[in-house]
This record gives structure tokens, sequence and C-alpha cells, in this order.
């Protein structure tokens, strides 16, 4: 793994759930919400994405560009799916309440990557993820699941399968890098998508999506480097963080005034996750003091 610790990690996962917010908010304003422009609205969050991200691509090695395109082209195209159903969750929904289940995420990872990747799960992990999934149920309300709550589920899926193919990414692109090929090689598929939408393009639109890639980009960052530095189960229960933010700025921006059970629900993710911070901080301090009395040792 990386040299930044668990709790950086952690932390850089805090700051991008806060950016992901602000890239939903913005996605929430889109005009016609399902049954607007929806692809023309991911072609254009690629290829502002691409736009962004060349400059910052200019001084890597460009032969590094060919690495790994196989992953990929994979991660791209189930990041164009992503985005298409978070516009129907987003538009259909508030924006906490969405959030909620994009924060599910996390728990699908958790078994994802004891299966696929042969990652260790901790009792502490697994009991923040027990906890903190009973809270997306109670925001969910499983008796009122919907189309708009089927989409976000698929969102969710969809982050989760994206962070675990993290580490099939070469480490000698630089994250820039990444997430250029990862945008740059889902324009095809958008563009055709967005052409066979038959919507007229909206250079409005095309601004809308700029700054949501702006913000996303922040989060799609942090991912990065937080899941190649730390393994997932360690810090994905940080990801919750953003349920906090989505409450907040729905509030502010939307009028969206959360009701008991988004306070329980929400106090439930929220919890855990500051309860396996404190506890993998002290393991690590507990760990590192066992390897300095060994060392201190006489051999």
């Amino acid at each position: 793994m990386g040299n930044i610790s668990v709790g950086f990690a952690m932390a850089l996962l805090v700051i991008g759930n806060l950016s992901a917010t602000f890239s939903d908010a913005l996605v929430k304003t889109m005009e016609g919400g399902p049954d607007g422009a929806i692809f023309q609205f991911a072609l254009f969050r690629q290829i502002s994405a691409v736009l962004i991200l060349i400059p910052f691509c200019l001084t890597a090695p460009a032969k590094n560009l060919t690495l790994g395109l196989k992953w990929h082209a994979l991660r791209a195209h189930i990041w164009v799916i992503g985005v298409f159903f978070s516009v129907v969750a987003l538009t259909t929904m508030p924006l906490a309440t969405a959030n909620a289940i994009f924060y599910a995420a996390p728990l699908i990872m958790l078994p994802l990557a004891a299966i696929f990747l042969r990652e260790k799960l901790s009792m502490a992990s697994v009991m923040a993820a027990v906890i903190g999934f009973i809270g997306v149920l109670i925001l969910v309300r499983p008796t009122d699941f919907t189309w708009a709550a089927l989409s976000a589920m698929i969102v969710a899926v969809t982050l989760a399968i994206n962070n675990l193919l993290i580490p099939k990414i070469p480490r000698q692109q630089t994250v820039p890098q990444t997430l250029l090929l990862h945008n740059l090689i889902g324009i095809p598929v958008a563009l055709a998508l967005a052409l066979y939408e038959g919507m007229p393009f909206s250079l409005d639109l095309f601004w809308r999506a700029a700054g949501s890639t702006a913000f996303i980009l922040i989060y799609a960052a942090t991912c990065v480097v937080a899941y190649r530095a730390a393994e997932s189960n360690k810090i994905a229960s940080a990801e919750y963080s953003g349920l906090v933010c989505a409450v907040g700025v729905g509030f502010v921006l939307f009028g969206e005034v959360p009701d008991m059970l988004m306070m329980v629900g929400t106090t439930l993710i929220v919890l855990p996750l500051i309860w396996l911070a404190h506890h993998e901080k002290r393991k690590t301090r507990k760990a590192a003091k066992l390897a300095a009395e060994q060392l201190a040792e006489p051999a």
C-alpha cells in the first residue's frame, strides 16, 4: 500500500465527498430532470473533464497513457452508466435521500473486496458497515422504494466497482493521467448515446456539466489517492461523511428540511465512522509501539 496513514486517507475521502455533494447539487438543477438531455449531460461531463485535466498531464510521461487501457475502458463505461442513473436519482429525490443510497457503495465494497481482492475484513469495519447500513435503510424507507431509489442503488454499485478497480490502474500513471483516460475513453459511447437521444445541444447545459465535473474530479482524485494508499475495508466508511454534507446543502440550497428519521439515520452512519477512525488510529499506534519495543530488545 501507499505511504500515507489510514487516518489521512479517510480525511481525503471526507474532503472528496464534500466536493461530490456540490457536484450533485448542480446535477439537481438540471432542466427537464429525468426527461432532459441526460446523455448529453454525460457527454459534456466527459468532455469538460478532459479539457480541465489536459494541462495537468503535460509534464507527465506521455508513454504512461498507453498503460492499463483495458481497465480504464472498463471504469470509463461503468462511470457513464453511473452518470445516467445519478441524474435520474438526483432530479427526482431529495439530495440527502439520494446521497444516502449512494453511500451504500462502501457497504457493497466490503464483501466485493473480501471476495475478489481477498482483503481481510476486521470486526471493526464489519460492525461500522452493519450499523451504517441500518442507517441507510432508515433513510431510504424501503416501503417507499421507487425507480428513483433503484437508480440511486445502481449508482452505488458503479461507485463501488470503480473504486475496487483502482488497484488495477498502473502506478506509473499520475492521478491526472488516470482521470484523463477515465473520461477520454468514455467519450465515443457518450457521444453515440447523446446523438441517439436527439436533444438539441445546449451551451448552458455544458457549463452546468463543467461545474459539476470540476467538483467530481476532486472527489475522483481523492478516491484514487486514498484507495491506492490503504485497504478499502479500512477507509470505506469515510465515504459516509458526504451524507452530512448532503443534508446541509439540501437544506440551504433546496429547502429540504430533514425529519426525525433523517436525523436518526444520519447519526447511525456518522457515529460508526468517527468510532472506526478512532479505532484504526489506536490500533496503528499500538502496532507502532509494539514494533518499537521489539527493536529495542537486546539480540
